[in-house]
């Protein structure tokens, strides 16, 4: 019952689909990853650390437990007094990566308060010594030892200020003798316990800190990439947005680009472009060159008619074949004309240049046209339009799809109907809906009607309908030119009857951003 064919919506993927392969949602999966394996990572070897720890740790303790059993029977024989040449007795005890200091707390000396140091090998300074006496006693463990003087402390206390980079203490074992208690204080030089986080937090440790630089560094070499990548890309769209606004041909993807590996992409863009405009100019060109060959011909025709029907008077079948040639050459004519509008149609979506538009304004103008055209037949155009609404098109390109909707739909309108028009803003999107008062569509036509070539007009209608002249013959491209200018702009167009009757033409057009 109207021109056309079937409207088959542009195929993007459904909006799940499109959203999990988008470069957004991978750009934040490659964050969480950069953000959550690290954590992973390192809580594994935190875990192996202190299992890492906790052997050094009881090796260490354990040597501090033969230290003192060894130093004991020594310290016990000298109820009186310090025995001679400890510090002699400690240096055996001692090797390079372990280290002994001995303090005492006097049992019956007078003006004493607490642990003095008495000896240590290997020797160190007298600062060195403080400093550690009271970190032990901040830490209440000298004054526990005071209390009783039994149970072995294990540790593990970094100390630093040393040129050799400090020591972590890791037991203190208690010996109590008459003459006093003594503490037998073993520490690890820390070198000696191959950079062992023991004695501090694990990410203080030198190799976390270079992984961590490291990893830092990696990260953010892989997001400047990505996102550098992501910024071309949005880069080659705004440029194809402006190619369609500016078609001097200056505007080039090869010299947009800013990445080396993407300027065989551009200069096939580029390519592409140019080859598009070629095509479409030549379809331009072959349009007027066909239309202005055919037409002559038929100009000829129509002419030499004219002479024969005065010479066959009223010879009845001489007349009805005059008909006959007159009606042949209109409908030849009508094709021509038809097959040149599909021809620049097709040129305008190959390279069309649009711009800004407001739609709103150019749509009262259209009423205004389509109210003056269909006057004759005294057709009333009811219409709501939102105001300020832009789309990215040409005028040409909206003229066409407007002007095809409105003609299919008065053609279909009895003298004295009405048409309905309505536009306004739905989400992102320009919303034109035409509705008329025609006997709509059979359902199961209903999807052929943006076909090409594709016209079902009832003779009922065809009768009622006194045609405009240019639309004495239907050949189904109106309808067809609708949907192809609508796929154009990035919009869709579909066709449903109304309840109560009627069809309605439904157009969505993205609104210009």
């Amino acid at each position: 019952m109207t021109d056309g064919g079937p409207y088959i919506p542009a195929q993007g993927g459904s909006g799940l689909g499109r959203f999990f392969r988008s470069l957004a949602l991978r750009l934040i999966v490659l964050v969480v990853v950069f953000v959550a394996m690290p954590i992973l990572i390192y809580q594994q070897f935190e875990a192996a650390d202190e299992d890492k720890q906790t052997l050094l740790l009881d090796s260490a303790q354990r040597q501090g437990q033969l230290i003192a059993a060894a130093l004991g029977p020594r310290l016990k024989s000298a109820s009186n007094g310090i025995p001679a040449d400890l510090s002699d007795d400690l240096a055996l005890l001692a090797d390079d990566g372990t280290r002994i200091r001995l303090l005492l707390l006097p049992s019956r000396a007078s003006g004493v308060s607490g642990f003095f140091y008495v000896a240590s090998a290997p020797q160190v300074s007298i600062g060195f010594m403080d400093a550690e006496r009271e970190e032990l006693m901040a830490r209440g463990i000298l004054d526990r030892l005071a209390m009783s003087c039994e149970g072995e402390v294990p540790l593990a206390l970094r100390l630093g200020g040393q040129e050799d980079g400090g020591e972590i203490v890791t037991s203190i074992t208690p010996i109590n003798t008459v003459f006093g208690c003594w503490a037998v204080v073993t520490s690890q030089a820390t070198d000696a316990l191959l950079g062992t986080s023991l004695g501090q937090e694990y990410w203080q440790t030198p190799e976390i800190k270079a992984a961590a630089l490291i990893y830092v560094a990696m990260a953010m070499l892989a997001l400047a990439m990505f996102v550098d990548i992501w910024r071309n890309l949005r880069r080659f769209g705004r440029l194809a947005r402006k190619i369609g606004v500016n078609d001097d041909g200056t505007v080039r993807f090869a010299a947009q680009n800013r990445l080396p590996e993407l300027d065989s992409v551009a200069q096939d863009f580029d390519r592409l472009v140019d080859r598009l405009r070629r095509s479409a100019e030549d379809i331009r060109q072959a349009a007027e060159d066909n239309a202005h060959a055919f037409k002559t011909p038929i100009g000829v025709i129509r002419q030499s008619v004219e002479p024969l029907k005065r010479l066959i008077g009223e010879e009845r079948r001489g007349r009805l074949s005059i008909e006959m040639i007159e009606l042949s050459v209109h409908k030849l004519d009508t094709l021509v004309s038809g097959a040149r509008r599909m021809d620049e149609a097709t040129a305008d979506l190959v390279d069309p240049t649009m711009h800004e538009l407001d739609l709103s304004k150019l749509m009262t103008r259209m009423v205004k046209g389509a109210t003056a055209v269909h006057s004759t037949r005294n057709i009333h155009f009811d219409a709501e339009l939102e105001p300020n609404l832009k789309v990215r098109a040409t005028e040409d390109m909206i003229e066409t799809i407007v002007e095809n909707i409105l003609d299919n739909a008065a053609s279909f309108s009895l003298p004295g109907g009405s048409i309905e028009i309505r536009l306004r803003k739905l989400r992102d999107k320009a919303e034109l809906t035409i509705r008329d008062h025609g006997p709509g569509v059979a359902p199961e036509k209903l999807a052929r009607i943006f076909e090409r070539y594709y016209s079902d007009r009832p003779a009922m209608v065809m009768a009622v309908n006194a045609p405009l002249p240019s639309e004495e013959t239907h050949f189904g491209i109106g309808l067809w030119i609708v949907r192809q200018n609508v796929l154009a702009l990035g919009g869709d167009v579909a066709a449903l009857n109304h309840a109560d009757r009627g069809l309605v033409v439904r157009v969505a057009l993205p609104l210009a951003r």
